[in-house]
């Protein structure tokens, strides 16, 4: 760019060429301080961690795609079930086959195969493992799908009131958004809520197997004070960073969304780190700044729960090798994999696809999650019988709804998309309790084998439908 003012300024009168030579140096120096200027995937905000004081906003309330800084709720919903005794370090994680095909970054674990929980935790604070985040998922949710409306509960608790989460990795989703601001909250909570659990976020590399895994955060060990969060990018989202610096009594969350490369997000954080932490109050805090998120309205949905026969059961674990580094390693290339690797097609700024997800900033999560009826597809949904008890032989889940009317809703619109997949299924609800609240299983039985069973859950997931096989 500067050699292509340089060569049209060679051919300008010298009085003329010394004016527009310092009008393209400011203009240059203003992009370089205002990321926002030509780039609308651009924001940002810096916290006072202490106060709760906004230091710096810029377009901090807008919608943006987190990309992989959704790991960080789905690690808050983990640490939950850990302070709560629901799961400990090693305790094992099946991988199902949804969990195993997931893109890049991944650890490559296969399905049917466990890791510990502490090795996935490693893996998303690291690596930003695709696989081990729907595995973590699976396990705690029941379902990706429902782990996703347990994020979205918990964002609500939080204060996170424009936030969306359609899955626990960031893999593009374009009913999947954030804020800057609400990223920060999150920051914050993460820290305030579990500091027994936080300092995994300051692990600079990890060996699995013979693999080492480095940070993908490259401000750990480079800027002074930064302990954490997580980094995140897809092509749609550009280059994401959430920070959490402590200096002396000094304490900020800096969020940085819609970086044009990793280098330049990186800058612009360090940037921002070094003017507005001696902004920061040096007074410590009198309380959490964050709400704790225990008994929301919707505790029943979002309080993590472990189910006994939703998950796949594991045919064998691998024997497992976590070393924690203390060294950082050199740059990081592997984020760039996380979007190159899939086939994405989804537009720069978030915008609502469908009625499902135009009233979102506001909505309580039940109206976030709500599943349409049939007159709101034009009364074009065919029906599908259900029946309360379980055909024999294998079965596929697609949902777990606390309405009955939803789980059906969910059947038909599932049978109408993949008429062929389900040609021989059969349509049924289960019903199980959790938390004092009963909720429904929408399944399709009648599959003879769990080979069979797993096969039709392949084909829909290419049809972007989640699902697992279980035996009845």
């Amino acid at each position: 760019m500067r050699q292509a003012f340089a060569a049209i300024a060679s051919s300008i009168t010298f009085p003329l060429k010394s004016a527009i030579v310092g009008l393209l140096a400011v203009a240059l120096g203003l992009a370089a301080t205002n990321p926002s200027a030509a780039n609308s995937k651009y924001a940002a905000i810096v916290i006072d961690a202490n106060t709760g004081k906004t230091l710096f906003s810029s377009s901090a309330d807008s919608r943006r795609y987190p990309a992989s800084l959704t790991k960080m709720m789905t690690l808050y919903l983990v640490f939950e079930a850990m302070a709560a005794g629901k799961i400990t370090k090693k305790t094992s994680i099946p991988f199902s086959r949804n969990a195993a095909a997931e893109p890049p970054t991944k650890l490559g674990v296969k399905a049917g195969k466990s890791i510990t929980a502490e090795t996935a935790i490693y893996s998303l604070v690291t690596k930003s493992a695709n696989d081990a985040s729907t595995a973590l998922a699976e396990y705690l949710g029941g379902s990706e799908a429902e782990f996703a409306r347990m994020m979205t509960a918990k964002a609500r608790k939080l204060g996170m009131k424009s936030t969306v989460f359609r899955n626990a990795h960031g893999l593009p989703d374009t009913a999947q958004f954030s804020t800057a601001r609400d990223m920060a909250i999150l920051g914050i909570a993460l820290k305030e809520h579990y500091p027994q659990y936080y300092p995994y976020f300051s692990t600079r590399s990890f060996t699995y197997g013979r693999t080492r895994m480095a940070n993908h955060n490259r401000l750990l060990g480079r800027v002074k004070g930064v302990d954490g969060i997580k980094t995140g990018y897809t092509r749609a989202s550009g280059f994401n960073l959430v920070s959490s610096v402590s200096q002396g009594n000094r304490r900020i969350v800096a969020v940085v969304m819609g970086g044009t490369s990793g280098a330049s997000r990186d800058n612009h954080m360090a940037e921002l780190i070094q003017k507005y932490m001696p902004k920061a109050s040096t007074k410590g805090k009198s309380a959490p700044l964050i709400a704790s998120a225990g008994g929301s309205p919707f505790s029943a949905l979002a309080k993590v729960f472990l189910p006994k026969h939703d998950a796949p059961t594991p045919e064998a674990r691998p024997d497992e090798e976590i070393v924690v580094e203390a060294e950082a390693e050199g740059d990081i290339t592997e984020e760039e994999a996380e979007a190159a690797a899939i086939d994405e097609d989804v537009a720069p700024t978030p915008t609502p696809k469908s009625v499902l997800v135009e009233t979102l900033e506001s909505a309580p999560v039940e109206q976030a999650y709500a599943q349409p009826s049939a007159d709101r597809f034009g009364g074009d949904v065919d029906p599908v019988e259900t029946a309360s008890v379980d055909p024999s032989g294998w079965a596929i889940q697609v949902a777990s709804l606390p309405n009955k009317s939803e789980a059906d809703a969910f059947l038909a619109k599932t049978t109408k998309a993949a008429p062929a997949v389900l040609a021989h299924a059969s349509g049924y609800t289960v019903t199980f309790d959790k938390g004092g609240v009963t909720y429904h299983r929408a399944r399709f039985g009648g599959f003879g084998s769990k080979a069979a069973a797993w096969k039709a859950c392949t084909a829909l997931k290419s049809k972007k439908i989640d699902c697992y096989a279980v035996e009845n």
